[in-house]
């Protein structure tokens, strides 16, 4: 591979794992935020209602710089990855169109309504405008996972002069690869909205601050934490390895570690995996398990890396290691979720300090487990940059030289560093004013009228 090829792909993984911290958390947010206005509309207490504001305003800086951090992503494609835009762009050239105009601009708008309409429309109205926040965030992350799930498993296409030509709009929409990806990187989004909520919920509660918000964040947190940890590890974490080992089985090979194709082959709990010997050092093994969850059968047969040509193996260590702090990190989700879950039900949770302080430091971790999942997805599918088609090689601008993206890639990291420092600078006064409790108790006029009575802020 050229060293313009290898900038190009630093520089495309460094502006879209640092634009993918905002989006990840939009996502979730949005769904829980709803969920907060659903729970003020059907009990009438107000303090959902304030709740819902103070994570609105969170969601909208973090939507913002979301959208700022994403705009290079799509002038990449024309100027380091003209190739794969040249070969592909008639087919994903759909779906980010769509992404476009059916989701992101639907969501803008309502946030718009959501944020500035409260005392201007009815409470119904309002409710509404919140749930189309949340659905154009899930059905934004739709289409950009369509596109992605294409470059995992092409479909629903033809090659015309040397340009794959879309086929099916359906097919595309409905990739067997997409049909547990979506879901699984939705659980993962969900789990940092959650935490986060959570979090932020507990560093109220043990600073003994907005301590009746502070419970509502706590148990919306933890509860939609609890499902969706479980829901990462199954149904959509087990079939989306299934469905990963049929199309990519270098893939799996490489996130499990194994070199040799074997029956009753054994996940991997540790060991260090070493290329050049072609085995796993010290290997912690369940027997049979990987074949089981990947055919339904203990005593399948497993390929390994060894039988694969080595052209056609991804970089083992990174693939490797990324997995297996994916599921770590799962599986500790499970375990602190289910923990803070019976003590609520216990109703001990909000005066258990120890396990607050475990809610509030869990924060980033969430990003770093979604981080890693799509490292594995990414990194794993190498050294294609459409699977079994185009390989990454090919796919680069070939006018562009390594000095010219090195160039901008340096500039990309110091205006991110301004970015992501001034997001944080946002998030943090937020944080520290807290949610605007007293205006729960304001009144906003009739039901249904979105009239705010004299006197009341407006």
């Amino acid at each position: 591979m050229s060293d313009a090829a290898l900038v190009a792909r630093w520089q495309f993984a460094f502006t879209i794992m640092f634009h993918y911290l905002f989006p990840v958390l939009t996502i979730g947010l949005g769904v829980l935020i709803a969920v907060l206005k659903t729970a003020e509309l059907r009990t009438g207490n107000a303090l959902y209602g304030s709740s819902a504001r103070f994570w609105a305003r969170i969601f909208a800086i973090t939507f913002a710089t979301g959208v700022v951090t994403g705009i290079p992503l799509e002038f990449q494609f024309g100027t380091n990855w003209a190739r794969f835009s040249h070969f592909s762009g008639p087919v994903v050239g759909q779906t980010l169109f769509m992404e476009g105009v059916f989701a992101f601009f639907a969501e803008s708008s309502f946030l718009g309504l959501f944020l500035f309409g409260e005392r201007r429309v009815s409470r119904r109205l309002h409710w509404l405008s919140a749930v189309m926040v949340a659905l154009g965030a899930v059905v934004s992350a739709f289409f950009i996972v369509a596109t992605n799930a294409w470059m995992q498993h092409p479909t629903a296409y033809r090659v015309v002069d040397g340009r794959a030509e879309l086929t099916s709009l359906w097919g595309l929409l409905t990739n067997p690869y997409l049909r547990w990806q979506y879901p699984h990187v939705l659980s993962g989004a969900m789990i940092v909205g959650a935490t986060m909520m959570a979090g932020i919920g507990a560093y109220y509660l043990l600073s003994r601050r907005h301590e009746a918000s502070a419970r509502i964040f706590v148990k919306t947190g933890v509860v939609a934490g609890m499902i969706f940890s479980v829901t990462s590890l199954f149904p959509t974490g087990s079939f989306q390895g299934e469905t990963v080992a049929r199309v990519q089985p270098a893939k799996m090979a490489a996130m499990e570690g194994l070199f040799e194709t074997q029956a009753r082959a054994g996940m991997a709990i540790l060991g260090m995996p070493d290329t050049e010997r072609g085995e796993l050092i010290d290997p912690v093994v369940v027997p049979g398990v990987l074949s089981y969850l990947i055919y339904g059968d203990f005593r399948a047969r497993v390929v390994g890396l060894n039988d694969i040509p080595k052209d056609r193996h991804p970089p083992v260590e990174i693939v490797y290691y990324a997995y297996h702090i994916m599921v770590g990190l799962g599986t500790m989700f499970i375990a602190m979720f289910a923990l803070a879950s019976v003590l609520l039900w216990r109703g001990r949770l909000f005066r258990s300090r120890g396990v607050l302080w475990l809610l509030m430091l869990a924060i980033p971790f969430p990003y770093i487990a979604n981080h890693a999942g799509w490292v594995v997805a990414e990194v794993g599918r190498q050294p294609w940059v459409v699977y079994g088609i185009l390989r990454t090689a090919d796919a680069n601008s070939v006018n562009v030289s390594a000095g010219m993206t090195w160039f901008t890639l340096i500039g990309f990291m110091g205006l991110y560093t301004l970015v992501g420092l001034l997001y944080l600078f946002l998030f943090g006064r937020i944080v520290v004013r807290g949610p605007d409790e007293d205006e729960a108790h304001a009144p906003l006029g009739s039901v249904g009228t979105g009239a705010a009575v004299a006197g009341a802020p407006s």
